[in-house]
This record gives C-alpha cells, structure tokens and sequence, in this order.
C-alpha cells in the first residue's frame, strides 16, 4: 500500500477490469531529418505515414503493456476509418469508431530531429467533433479505468462527450484518468477552465511543461503536490528523467526514467507512459511501481519510430 509521507495510507481504487480510452486517432507524417531545416527550400528526411493520436497510441501500449481488454472510443473521417480501425485491431484493441462523412480523420505532421525530439504541426479534424451520441454507457460493461485524452477538453462538442463519458464513469465507481495533452492547447483554453472540467478524475497525468502550465509553479515536483490537492493522485512525467507522484497535497514517490540505447523519435513517449501505467495500475500495481513500468514503455517508445508499439 502507498503511504503519504507522515504514514497515512494513499486510498486506491480496486485493480481489474478493462481500460476504455476516450481519445483519439490520427494520421502521424514522420518526418526524420538529420539536420537543422532548411528555410525556403528542401531538407532530406525520412518519411513514413503512419497511424497515431494520443488516446489510440495510450490503448496499443496498454495492450502491450499486459492488459487484455483495452477499448477505444474515438471519431475518424470515412476515408481512413478502416484503415485505422484495422490498425487498432491488429494491436489488440476494441475500436469503437466514429466515423465523420464531413471531415477527414485528425492528421499530424511530426518534425524529428538528430536528437530525436519532435515538433507537431496539428490538424484536429474529425477528433473534436466526437459527438455525445457517439459514446454509450455499455462501452464501460467490464471496465475497470476510464482514461481521458485532454484534447477533447479543447473543443465544446467533444468536451460535451468527454464530460458525458467521466459523469457516466463516476456514476458506476469507475476511476477516471485525464492526460492534460497539449501545453500550447492548455495556455488557450486556459488553466482555471480546464481544472474545472477534469474535475471528477481520480487521476492527472501531465507533463512537466503541462503541470507548470496548470499551477504557475516552476518545480515540477511542487506543481505535482499542488495538483494533488485537485485530483486524489497524480503523476507528472519528466521525460528521460522519470516521473514524480503525488497524492493528499504530497510527493509520495519518484521513479528514474529507462536508459534508451538508440533514442530515434520521441513521438508517443508520453502515451507509451501512459498505457504502460494505467495497465500496472489495473494488475494490481501501486502508484510507484506502475510508474516504472510507464518509464519502460516510454523508454521503448523513444526507440521506435512513431508513436505505437511495433505489432508482433
């Protein structure tokens, strides 16, 4: 059992079940190129079209983490719907798609560099139109987590789904995680806002840019003891220096981050951390030791190109 600095026990919710994550999917263009761009005419790079978005890539690593019944809800444009659906079930994972007639699937341009580090340039798409309509209460039959994609906070149409899946969650005693997603989209629709509609999780995982962002506090470890003030416990990832936990207003752990021997792309890094977490924390895992195992995801993320574990 985790404990809180001065010995009181962290309350954790009952491991088993399922994991639904309500997300999404996009067409991830890689581009890996080796040296700095060059403005105004052409760079050499490595280019490969593949399948992504935050909550689909959370979902696969989860599944090659060890949980066996992972879901996805998520809104994709008829052109590519099947390709992705495919993808996803090839991966191990339940596709619940959506599928836009209007509006082609979310599509994401990541820009690697020779140290591995990643610029996106974004195009939603088909993601923040998930719809209310789209989500029903028997996708949470067998679940035991609910995790959030952040990104659908963003935008009032999937924002409505988004909040209609946490109510629904919580209503059934099913714990519900939410990854802040994009420190840019945060800044926009501002910190106060978003706080107030997360409000309900039992879980925030943010990254250090992201839990700076949401308590104006510059330590990511003070900014982790804040936020768990908001939300019973939370895990701020630090990239290739680990992770740091906190629950009842404290820090109550710290894990290292995984060595990477070829870092080649950090595209997913972070859903690689994710999945491998939420899929400890399902096997009965306390807070600490499922965020190592969410640093060994991550760590393998960084090792792959793009932002999903290869299929096997």
């Amino acid at each position: 059992m985790s404990r809180h600095g001065d010995g009181r026990p962290v309350n954790r919710p009952a491991a088993g079940g399922g994991l639904l994550v309500v997300g999404e999917v996009v067409t991830d263009v890689v581009a890996r190129h080796g040296s700095a761009l060059a403005h105004g005419t052409d760079t050499s790079a490595r280019i490969r079209t593949l399948p992504g978005g935050a909550g689909a890539n959370v979902a696969c690593w989860a599944v090659r983490s060890g949980c066996a019944d992972v879901r996805l809800l998520a809104r994709a444009g008829a052109g590519s719907a099947d390709w992705h659906r495919e993808a996803l079930e090839r991966a191990g994972v339940r596709a619940f798609l959506a599928v836009d007639e209007e509006v082609p699937t979310a599509t994401v341009i990541a820009l690697v560099d020779a140290a591995a580090e990643r610029t996106f340039l974004s195009d939603a798409g088909a993601v923040l139109r998930l719809a209310s309509d789209d989500f029903a209460p028997s996708m949470l039959e067998g679940v035991g987590r609910l995790h959030l994609s952040g990104y659908l906070l963003f935008a009032p149409s999937s924002r409505a789904a988004a909040l209609l899946a946490l109510r629904t969650a919580a209503e059934r005693g099913v714990p519900v995680s939410v990854d802040p997603a994009s420190a840019g989209f945060l800044g926009e629709l501002g910190p106060k806002r978003f706080l107030e509609f997360a409000e309900g999780a039992e879980l925030l995982l943010p990254n250090a840019d992201e839990a700076r962002l949401l308590t104006g506090l510059p330590e990511p470890d003070v900014a982790a003891a804040e936020l768990s003030r908001w939300f019973p416990r939370v895990v701020v990832t630090l990239g290739a220096r680990g992770a740091v936990v906190a629950g009842g207003g404290e820090v109550i752990g710290r894990v290292p981050g995984a060595a990477v021997r070829e870092p080649v792309d950090s595209t997913g890094a972070g859903d690689a951390f994710t999945g491998g977490f939420l899929a400890a924390l399902l096997a009965g895992a306390d807070e600490v030791t499922a965020a190592a195992e969410g640093c060994r995801a991550g760590a393998a993320a960084v090792a792959t190109v793009g932002g999903r574990p290869p299929v096997r």
